[in-house]
């Protein structure tokens, strides 16, 4: 028996589903404890973990009721869930709010309740396996591909842009500019182009995008930036001195009665800061780590890992000690070293991915984001493509994917390319 929540199912065909990836697909071996450290029956989490995937399925593959399409995705599946029989059962629901939460990873979001339930059906996910972890090398093995090619002094290190000076090529405005862009630096220096493709986050341009640019960005990219959703996703890496979780354990997964993703204790929540007594319950439980046979993975999201990241490592560390005791009854030693990711606080990223907020068009605003300036209809001879955009939240259907990042790069500099060739 197995079981996945809507997760790397192979694609087939061209209705295949566009269904998002979790951390990594739910199995029999993932085991499911109760606060009172009871397992819950692999049969039960079978249930509802298959139930709640046919229902994301409907999101990911438009086909939600017209009652459905206006509602925030954790309305839609609070509603849908409303009528399986084991909504009736305290273990079912608690498993439901489980599924949330870790749908929560997914939107990067602090709730489901902020996501819309329709737009995610333009998303499309690629076939492949899963790691929680990209090996030895990390992302600094492509890069050292990459640099291969590039000619020395070619990448400026430790020169933060403070402003990016655009449409500089005009009467009366720096008429002997040789160049319509001027890219500024926080240490002084300054560089001229033809053309500047920014890629900086999302996360990034909400907070710096309305005095980054001179002459301002246009009302419509500016819509789309505060517009979208820029949740966060982190990780809390746990090292141990040996393993202590049963050989056939590839998760531990901990189901509160009362859990942050449940809407009455959400809202209740929301009103002051009560949430913060309680962030690690926004934790969905804590996985194997592939090539670390000693060493547990847990995933947070949102204010609440947001607020994580304001602690400790030692702190964050004996937390989730106490919740794998607590929760397990297992004799869990004490951690021999921790690495937490903490990309809300990184001033450089300011967040992990994107996601569509309810009520918003989630393609407009891709699309408004992803445009280049100055708009071509207001050239008017003047040179165009001076500023591009790239990067995941300017891609329609791979939002939130480093292939989605790549892709929009190449999307980029093909379009310079064409300028040139056309």
């Amino acid at each position: 028996m197995s079981w996945s929540l809507r997760r790397w199912k192979k694609l087939e065909g061209p209705s295949a589903s566009k269904n998002m990836c979790l951390p990594r697909s739910v199995t029999p071996r993932d085991y499911f404890f109760k606060e009172d450290g009871k397992q819950v029956s692999t049969k039960l989490v079978d249930q509802v973990c298959s139930h709640f995937s046919k229902l994301t399925d409907k999101a990911f593959d438009d086909e939600l009721k017209h009652k459905h399409r206006k509602l925030s995705l954790g309305a839609y599946l609070d509603d849908a869930f409303g009528e399986f029989p084991l909504v009736a059962t305290e273990d079912g629901q608690q498993v439901f709010e489980w599924c949330k939460r870790t749908e929560c990873t997914d939107e990067a979001c602090s709730s489901l309740y902020e996501v819309s339930a329709s737009q995610i059906s333009y998303y499309t996910a690629l076939e492949g396996g899963f790691f929680n972890t990209l090996g030895p090398g990390g992302y600094r093995a492509i890069l050292d591909v990459l640099l291969r090619d590039l000619p020395s002094g070619s990448i400026q290190c430790s020169a933060p842009v403070k402003s990016i000076r655009w449409d500089l090529v005009r009467k009366g405005h720096c008429e002997n500019q040789r160049y319509p862009v001027q890219v500024v630096c926080e240490n002084g220096q300054s560089f001229e182009a033809d053309h500047v493709i920014v890629t900086v986050s999302l996360g990034v341009l909400k907070d710096k995008a309305s005095t980054m640019f001179e002459p301002p960005l246009p009302s419509t990219k500016l819509s789309a930036i505060e517009n979208l959703g820029f949740g966060i996703v982190d990780k809390i890496f746990l090292f141990f001195e040996k393993s202590f979780w049963p050989d056939d354990c590839v998760g531990v997964q901990v189901v509160w009665k009362e859990g942050p993703e449940d809407k009455d204790v959400y809202e209740s929540l929301s009103e002051g800061e009560a949430w913060k007594k309680t962030w690690f319950k926004k934790i969905t439980g804590f996985d194997t780590v592939a090539r670390h046979p000693t060493a547990l993975c847990g995933w947070i999201t949102g204010r609440e890992a947001l607020y994580m990241e304001n602690l400790q490592d030692s702190e964050i560390g004996d937390i989730c000690v106490r919740l794998l005791r607590s929760f397990t009854g297992w004799s869990v030693p004490e951690v021999s070293k921790t690495l937490i990711s903490r990309w809300g606080s990184d001033s450089y990223v300011r967040g992990s991915y994107t996601f569509i907020p309810d009520g918003v068009d989630g393609v407009k605003a891709h699309k408004a984001l992803a445009s280049p300036l100055p708009p071509k209809d207001k050239c008017r001879g003047k040179k165009h493509l001076q500023v591009l955009f790239a990067g995941e939240a300017t891609h329609e259907n791979f939002y939130t994917t480093t292939h989605g990042a790549y892709l929009t790069g190449v999307r980029e500099a093909e379009r310079i390319i064409s300028y040139y060739t056309n």
